[in-house]
């Protein structure tokens, strides 16, 4: 069928019948009908990705490796559902977890806790451990942190029209400032000590500190190392349990496996999903210390977390991509290259830019310059988003895999949005 007259048959039914809370099929009006590595594929026009799925797809689209081991697997009847029986494929994968991740972070002894499909469902799980844990209800999270949007995760998300879809007041979480270049980090240290934990007993301490290290969706927003520390020394000090949401920013996104890496702690609950899967496949599960490890069966369960096609591709993207530090090695210099394509065009002298990693973001003065920007894109066949509260700030995530020529490509369609405006 010619892709005008699908997207056209589409746009149709998308009308009529779809809800109204669809988004990226809004902002990008077209049909797509495949993928391979950075590029997606719309009919005969094919558009670079600096999207990356919100970043689920760190290793791009269909990683050869990953998309031959599902389809063997598929072809001799491997299990696909299994809720959390024990499966081949299950014991592969943390197999691969412990031997690429844990054991070389020094995360030995840490429990995984499989929860859910998506992001969310790892940021309840954890939420619910660090209560168990403490007895305590009440969370500490943070002004820009986005944490996902079932109600225990909307409550600690800071973005207002996203809480205002719970539709219910959203409780026990309080919120503090995350780390502003502004202010001086001891400072807010201090304040941050002073507020929620000095002179409370122990039962008025919170049950959990939870953080994006990077905040993705509050506008790529990068804590300071010494800012980090004095959080998570306070946590310590406390012995309250310091959650570090690692959805967006782990599997590689800022360079090594986990953010945290970058500042030299070690948190007490790790939520990841993502790209975990390595295919796009959903995956989500919690890491924890062993003694937070609380929760009985049936307190945190969920139809599809055991999800084997899932354990499959991402047993194999362990391997291939984290057995050395070559790709975050690849991945620092990528991000090197966007720094410098940003400065030789002069957008970073006229904007902001900040980030870590391939998670690099350009504050524009407005949401709507920001959505010109992302049109002009579209039309230049490059899939860009954005984010921060207003959505001001255009968030450029390719696949880390991306080739050096199609990032190129792509920054310069970028650089020459951003000066059009």
């Amino acid at each position: 069928m010619p892709i005008q007259k699908l997207l056209g048959g589409t746009a149709d039914v998308a009308a009529s019948i779809e809800s109204e809370v669809r988004s990226y099929s809004r902002s990008w009006p077209a049909v797509f009908t495949s993928a391979r590595g950075s590029t997606l594929y719309s009919g005969q026009d094919a558009y670079v990705d600096f999207f990356a799925a919100a970043g689920s797809l760190n290793y791009g689209h269909n990683d050869p490796d990953a998309r031959s081991a599902l389809i063997d697997y598929l072809s001799r009847d491997g299990i696909i559902q299994t809720l959390d029986m024990q499966t081949e494929a299950r014991l592969s994968f943390l197999r691969a977890l412990e031997k690429y991740v844990l054991r070389p972070r020094g995360l030995d002894g840490y429990r995984v806790m499989f929860t859910g499909p998506t992001g969310t469902n790892a940021v309840e799980a954890a939420l619910k451990c660090a209560r168990l844990a403490t007895g305590r209800t009440e969370v500490l999270a943070f002004q820009g942190g986005f944490h996902g949007v079932t109600l225990g995760a909307l409550a600690a998300t800071s973005n207002a029209s996203k809480r205002r879809g719970g539709g219910v007041p959203l409780a026990n979480v309080a919120r503090f400032p995350f780390d502003n270049p502004e202010v001086p980090v001891d400072e807010s240290v201090e304040w941050f000590e002073r507020i929620h934990f000095a002179n409370r007993s122990e039962a008025e301490l919170p049950a959990g500190v939870l953080v994006e290290l990077v905040q993705g969706e509050g506008g790529v927003n990068v804590a300071r190392p010494n800012w980090v520390s004095g959080i998570a020394t306070t946590c310590t000090r406390y012995r309250v349990p310091l959650i570090v949401d690692e959805i967006q920013s782990g599997c590689g996104r800022t360079g090594p496996f986990f953010a945290f890496e970058n500042y030299g702690i070690k948190p007490d609950i790790i939520p990841v999903s993502k790209s975990l899967s390595g295919l796009g496949l959903p995956l989500s599960v919690v890491l924890l210390r062993e003694d937070l490890d609380l929760v009985t069966p049936g307190q945190h369960n969920g139809t599809f977390r055991g999800s084997n096609a899932s354990f499959v591709t991402s047993a194999v993207c362990l391997s291939k991509y984290w057995s050395d530090d070559a790709l975050q090695l690849e991945t620092e210099c990528k991000s090197e290259l966007v720094l410098d394509a940003l400065q030789s065009s002069g957008v970073a002298a006229r904007f902001p830019v900040r980030g870590r990693g391939l998670l690099i973001g350009v504050e524009l003065p407005s949401g709507s310059q920001a959505d010109k920007v992302i049109s002009s894109c579209f039309e230049q066949k490059l899939l860009l988003e954005s984010s921060g509260r207003d959505g001001q700030v255009i968030k450029i995530m390719p696949p880390l895999t991306i080739s050096k020529s199609d990032l190129a490509h792509g920054l310069d369609i970028v650089c020459r949005a951003v000066q059009s405006i």
